[in-house]
């Protein structure tokens, strides 16, 4: 990674960077992982230069096992062409590794996610007369099929934290259907989908885990209260009996993560 002008790793720590430090604590070195860009892209290259130096990290642009020199501002960035040991179509990425099972851990993000995890990334209102038409899936629907487990990355508020998806983009742990004949709540195994499916939501409160099918807020960050989380959650969440706190991140994480991840403050 690039290394400007040093950053002061004294300033208080950010939510943007508590989430990018968390989630790469998720990853095992050797693991296979399917990058997104924004704070996932944060996490994988922090995890990989700092305890999982093996890594193996796949951009939906076509690279494999790719070592950027700096941080990628996009899937087309040319770093992530330097030294990645092979380079494929699009269709070779979605169709030999991800549907072919190879995908070890996705990550995704969207405007809303339910407490089955089902993630919407299309459409704000009514599909045909919607308030915000958003960009669509791309790869996520993808992604959260036949990914072997998935992390979601998205900070929290009513409105991204929602009782009811709008409209169902990718695939949680199950799927509400409000047409007739259809089982209301149809589970992964019921739609055959091969993937594991979402196990944590890492945001800027706290870590929602999934257990029994829908998140439960395992952890929160020190001084956040669950109150908080509560407030700023569309559902009932439920919370576990055994929440743990999160320890601030180690100031020499933070300091790789701002002088040598990303000094340009791209996404941080």
């Amino acid at each position: 990674m690039a290394t400007n002008a040093p950053v002061n790793s004294t300033a208080p720590i950010t939510p943007s960077e508590r989430m990018a430090v968390r989630a790469s604590l998720e990853l095992q070195d050797r693991e296979v992982v399917f990058v997104g860009i924004g704070l996932p892209n944060l996490a994988c290259n922090l995890a990989r230069v700092t305890h999982a130096p093996q890594l193996f990290m796949i951009y939906e642009s076509g690279t494999i096992g790719t070592l950027p020199a700096r941080l990628p501002v996009s899937i087309g960035d040319p770093t992530l062409v330097t030294d990645s040991l092979a380079i494929v179509s699009q269709a070779d990425i979605f169709q030999c590794y991800l549907q072919g099972g190879l995908i070890e851990v996705g990550f995704l993000g969207g405007a809303q996610v339910d407490r089955y995890g089902n993630i919407n990334t299309t459409v704000i209102g009514d599909y045909n007369q919607p308030k915000i038409r958003l960009p669509g899936s791309g790869g996520a629907c993808e992604i959260a099929t036949h990914s072997q487990r998935v992390l979601i990355m998205m900070r929290m508020s009513p409105k991204s934290f929602v009782d009811h998806c709008d409209f169902i983009t990718s695939p949680g742990s199950k799927m509400e259907s409000n047409k007739p004949g259809r089982d209301l709540h149809q589970s992964r195994s019921a739609l055959k989908l091969p993937g594991g499916g979402p196990t944590k939501a890492i945001t800027d409160l706290g870590v929602l885990e999934m257990i029994d099918g829908e998140f439960t807020l395992t952890e929160i960050y020190a001084g956040v209260t669950v109150d908080q989380v509560k407030q700023n959650c569309g559902w009932d969440l439920k919370i576990s009996s055994t929440l743990k706190v999160i320890t601030e991140p180690n100031p020499e994480v933070i300091s790789i993560l701002r002088n040598r991840i990303d000094p340009d403050r791209m996404y941080l």
